[in-house]
């Protein structure tokens, strides 16, 4: 697997992953409906693609296949996480999720969040995210619950030699 910055070219492949992946993965969480209005299958490719440039975007690569990806901000929110259905369970969103971190932490990120599907939940939790609060957002009037997540970053003892 390789990981490397999000391009333009990406966007599509992209975007049908993150449809798959939530209509197939999800789908133990969440009913028909809420995948429906999650997942429309009507990305604007415009919008993502400009707001994937803005944010730190890694990309895991497996034989020229897209197979994950994930998005943070300049602000320590990780925006978006996911791993192609076929490739679930093999480290892919760890190894993005730590790297889009530890470059964060570069740049000064002192805490990071996230909203947190309840199937992603259990996954940060194991990372060391916390849940705030459980979070309803309504979209086409359907109900979707989700989780608003926290991570400080761990103080690290230095010590002068």
């Amino acid at each position: 697997m390789k990981i490397r910055k999000y391009k333009t070219a990406d966007c599509t492949e992209i975007a049908d992953l993150f449809y798959e992946t939530v209509h197939t993965i999800n789908a133990k969480d969440y009913t028909k409906s809420q995948l429906d209005v999650w997942a429309t299958g009507k990305i604007d490719i415009v919008a993502w693609d400009k707001s994937f440039l803005e944010h730190n975007t890694l990309v895991a690569e497996e034989n020229n296949i897209i197979v994950g990806f994930g998005d943070m901000d300049n602000h320590g929110y990780l925006d978006r996480l996911f791993v192609h259905k076929d490739y679930q369970g093999k480290g892919i969103a760890t190894t993005i999720t730590t790297e889009l971190e530890r470059q964060a932490e570069i740049h000064g990120i002192s805490a990071f969040a996230t909203h947190a599907s309840i199937t992603a939940k259990p996954f940060f939790e194991k990372h060391g995210y916390h849940v705030v609060s459980e979070n309803k957002v309504i979209r086409n009037g359907v109900e979707l619950t989700n989780f608003i997540m926290e991570k400080p970053l761990a103080k690290r003892a230095y010590t002068e030699e």
